[in-house]
């Protein structure tokens, strides 16, 4: 559905991106992450037409957006940096005016979009008064009008309470469920990303580093925790296997190393292995495994 080829952008000679390319299928949840600077921003731009790459191409539905930019963001609804509204008018006036933007504006449609983002009942006040999580629902509300196939997200939680973080979690995955809508989006929640996204796309200093489901990188290198004695003479066995030692009593084994295989090996070396179970990484530990392995890159 949103497909990305070979972006390369720079800044007053700073590369911000290097060759950036990866898929986000129909009707799939898809996390962008990255260190603030790693590019994430910087993608969304291109994708929305708001930055104009340097190489490659984004591509909407097999659409161009740098060669039809129209006929490709006709697809999109976005909520890309800090939403900007007309406080002194009420949120009603906000969609009425952003929608007319486009030129057109209908009101059932409207009135519907603002009941599911749960706004009714202070979508004639003005947005001044609103607190920040009622103007990101307005922002969603603005966004969803165009009835888009594909929604990008520019850190929507951000500074959003437990609570709505929890309903705009709620809200993407219903949306998913209920319209098979395709959504991008950045944050630096990693456990609402785990909670939501089928798959991510890490950046890290403007180049590719990860593109794939959690499972797949999980498997990429599987740990395990394990309890070895003595300590010394099992981690020259580990180093001499291609084993990596995370932490103390924190291992992982190559990707097609079988464990129990591994387990008799140790222990055909004169090592007790008192523990050796599978650990189930946090998308948390994985972002900074792999921000850390490509740290020099």
């Amino acid at each position: 559905m949103l497909r990305v080829t070979g972006l390369c952008k720079s800044f007053g000679g700073k590369p911000a991106l290097h060759d950036v390319s990866f898929e986000v299928k129909r009707g799939e949840i898809h996390g962008l992450l990255g260190h603030n600077g790693a590019g994430k921003s910087t993608t969304l731009g291109i994708i929305l037409g708001m930055v104009e790459p340097d190489k490659g191409e984004a591509r909407i539905g097999g659409v161009s957006v740098q060669e039809d930019h129209a006929g490709a963001l006709n697809q999109v609804g976005a909520i890309f940096e800090s939403p900007a509204f007309y406080d002194y008018l009420s949120g009603w006036e906000n969609l009425r005016i952003l929608a007319g933007y486009s030129g057109w504006f209908d009101e059932k449609l409207a009135r519907e979009v603002v009941e599911r983002v749960g706004l009714t009942k202070r979508i004639r006040s003005k947005v001044g008064s609103y607190s920040h999580g009622m103007r990101q629902r307005l922002a969603l509300a603005q966004a969803l009008l165009p009835e888009p196939q594909v929604l990008l997200l520019d850190e929507p939680t951000d500074g959003l309470d437990p609570e709505g973080i929890k309903w705009f979690r709620d809200f993407i995955l219903d949306l998913r469920k209920d319209r098979g809508m395709t959504v991008l989006f950045n944050s630096h929640l990693l456990a609402e990303v785990e909670q939501m996204c089928d798959r991510v796309t890490i950046l890290r200093e403007g180049r590719l580093v990860h593109e794939g489901s959690l499972d797949d990188l999980r498997e990429e290198a599987p740990v395990y925790e394990v309890n070895l004695e003595p300590w010394d003479q099992a981690k020259a066995f580990l180093e001499l296997n291609d084993a990596q030692v995370l932490a103390p009593g924190r291992i992982a084994l190559p990707a097609d190393a079988d464990p129990a295989l591994f387990v008799a090996a140790l222990v055909g070396c004169g090592i007790r292995v008192a523990a050796f179970a599978p650990v189930r990484r946090s998308l948390e530990d994985l972002y900074l495994e792999i921000s850390t392995s490509h740290s020099d890159a």
